[in-house]
């Protein structure tokens, strides 16, 4: 299994991402998979997951801003990421639930 994301980088306030999680050794349409986030002085947290049948689920930081989707031709997970703020900086990594499996993340930081 190899989760590797990409689109991570220096983005000004207010500006726009969209984060790449692509997978093999699973399928990302069969597992629930969710994106998170680790920023400084903070626990690891929850930005967005999505379940097999497509149920989405958001941090409430995320609400509004954020939109988790899903690409199974590709066999890919993305993160578009609206109205950063310079609180968004941090290390964005994706996650296989049921396996407890993370990628390495790819760093967003945001200058205000």
């Amino acid at each position: 299994v190899q989760l590797v994301e990409s689109g991570g980088g220096l983005v000004q306030a207010g500006g726009s991402l969209r984060l790449s999680c692509a997978a093999s050794g699973i399928r990302v349409g069969e597992n629930f998979m969710a994106w998170f986030r680790q920023t400084p002085g903070k626990q690891r947290e929850l930005v967005a997951s999505i379940t097999r049948g497509g149920v989405l689920n958001y941090g409430d930081f995320a609400k509004g801003r954020f939109t988790i989707s899903r690409d199974n031709a590709k066999n890919m997970l993305f993160l578009q990421m609206n109205s950063l703020e310079a609180e968004d900086t941090g290390v964005y990594l994706c996650y296989i639930v049921p396996l407890n499996y993370w990628g390495r993340g790819t760093q967003v930081t945001v200058s205000s």
